[in-house]
């Protein structure tokens, strides 16, 4: 299957989200190609937690500033599952956070995933925007919302870019899982299929329904599977021992 949104640069490949976007705006979603890390990160590993060799991450931390052209260093966060969501102009060192949001042009978000969903928002001005790491528990607490509260924006003017998740086919949970999800709104039960004595979770509808609830209906991306994709996407829930994906967002002080 061909994505017209992936492109190339420097010899790696990224992902450029396909939303209705300012100008100024700048996001893009890196691959698991191009980068000098070996197996099992093979190859553009961008987290610096997982064992990597230290100096390889900073390798492929260089090739990505210079094939995007950003304009800083992206603030790294340390993420935790949480629903802390901080303001990338006022950290300069990594932070436990997992949201990070930037209203001054030349911040870059940024956060990390291999099966975790990744969530980039903008406001319709293009003037503030945020990335966003929602893993289940994340999700579940209140990280979507946690991020959403740093806009000044409405929920009507917002926009939304649903990065490369694990897929409803392969991401298996158990009934407590289901049932924190239930509990929170009765309309998450569309989002699990029985499997056997566990049920598959949709990571992408269960964040569209929080989403909505919140107001914000202008939701895009989503279509990707990080666990049955093995040549362009790290996936935990697959290898284990993996590399992590990046998501970025950032405003560009000139068009």
């Amino acid at each position: 299957m061909t994505f017209p949104d992936i492109f190339s640069a420097h010899d790696f490949d990224f992902i450029i989200p396909r939303w209705p976007v300012p100008a100024q705006v700048r996001a893009a979603c890196t691959t698991r190609t191009g980068g000098a890390s070996p197996a099992p990160y093979e190859s553009l590993n961008l987290g610096d937690h997982v064992g990597d060799d230290p100096l390889a991450v900073s390798e492929n931390r260089a090739r990505l500033r210079r094939a995007l052209s950003l304009p800083n260093e992206p603030r790294w966060l340390q993420q935790v599952h949480g629903v802390c969501a901080v303001d990338g102009a006022d950290i300069n060192v990594s932070c436990q956070a997992d949201a990070c949001f930037a209203a001054q042009a030349n911040v870059v978000c940024a956060v990390l995933t291999a099966d975790c969903l990744p969530l980039l928002l903008c406001d319709r001005a293009g003037t503030q925007v945020a990335a966003v790491h929602a893993g289940w528990r994340g999700l579940a607490h209140g990280i979507i919302e946690s991020a959403l509260d740093k806009f000044t924006a409405t929920a009507a003017d917002m926009l939304v870019w649903l990065g490369p998740a694990i897929g409803p086919q392969a991401f298996e949970v158990g009934e407590e899982v289901r049932a924190e999800f239930v509990a929170h709104a009765s309309q998450a039960a569309a989002a699990f299929l029985p499997h056997g004595d566990r049920w598959l979770a949709d990571i992408y509808t269960l964040a569209r329904q929080r989403l909505g609830a919140c107001g914000v209906t202008a939701v895009f991306g989503g279509e990707y599977c990080t666990y049955t994709d093995a040549a362009r996407f790290y996936s935990y829930r697959r290898d284990g021992v993996t590399g992590r994906m990046a998501s970025l967002i950032w405003i560009a002080d000139r068009v």
